[in-house]
């Protein structure tokens, strides 16, 4: 992996940037919020509402996460990644959403032959993309704006961000992309968010912003709630 082109914003230094206590302050409300959605989550019933927020809530996560890091002390987002990109940079996040949908698709069905299983553990995601207009809208907001600012501005801003000051580029961008992949359980989803956090990290480190990774992100996950509708229309 080549140079970084990260620079701290004028008047900062690398040492603003976030470190083992924004870290694991994050954790901690990430988890904290993942124990309450495991318990209210399976509440809801109509599987289009439960879809729906959960696209909310996964996002809400990461938010909640990030918001508890930048408090610990430092109060400036850009320190997190939150700075202007370049229109190159946003462009091959796009391009690389697709790619990431491709050879996710691809990891989570070997890991499904690997163990013998199959099992759709966005259902619930896929029923409210196919429950109507209104609800499409909504879980293309939820899952594509919101989803991908939460988990990025957490696990890319603060996560990969402090690993890749501390450890390199190979420690920064395979383990934060393990971190991500493991927050999203152990189930056929978990190696397509590996490649998703790979990709990611190696963008935050290419850029020094999140809104690349958000785009990459973004258009993942929408292509993954649009495609099976397309299929489906298809099949009709």
């Amino acid at each position: 992996m080549g140079r970084s082109t990260y620079e701290p914003p004028a008047g900062r230094t690398f040492l603003e940037r976030p470190g083992w206590p924004e870290v694991l302050a994050g954790a901690a409300a990430y988890g904290a919020s993942l124990l309450l959605v495991a318990v209210l989550l399976p509440l809801v019933t109509d599987p289009v509402v439960h879809g729906n927020v959960g696209l909310v809530v996964s996002g809400a996560m990461g938010l909640v996460a990030l918001s508890v890091a930048v408090l610990i002390r430092i109060r400036g987002l850009a320190a997190f990644g939150f700075r202007r990109a370049r229109p190159r940079h946003l462009l091959v996040g796009a391009l690389l959403g697709l790619f990431a949908y491709v050879l996710g698709t691809i990891a989570a069905i070997v890991y499904m032959v690997a163990t013998g299983g199959v099992q759709n553990v966005q259902e619930s995601y896929q029923a409210a993309a196919a429950g109507g207009g209104l609800s499409l809208a909504f879980a293309l907001v939820a899952g594509a704006v919101i989803t991908p600012l939460g988990e990025e501005g957490f696990f890319r801003g603060v996560v990969a961000n402090a690993l890749l000051a501390r450890y390199g580029a190979w420690v920064g961008v395979l383990a934060s992309a393990g971190v991500f992949a493991v927050a999203h359980g152990i189930n056929p989803i978990m190696p397509a968010a590996f490649v998703v956090g790979v990709l990611t990290a190696i963008l935050f480190r290419w850029s020094g912003s999140v809104w690349p990774g958000v785009v990459l992100h973004g258009v993942n996950n929408a292509t993954a709630l649009l495609i099976p509708l397309i299929v489906e229309l298809v099949a009709a």
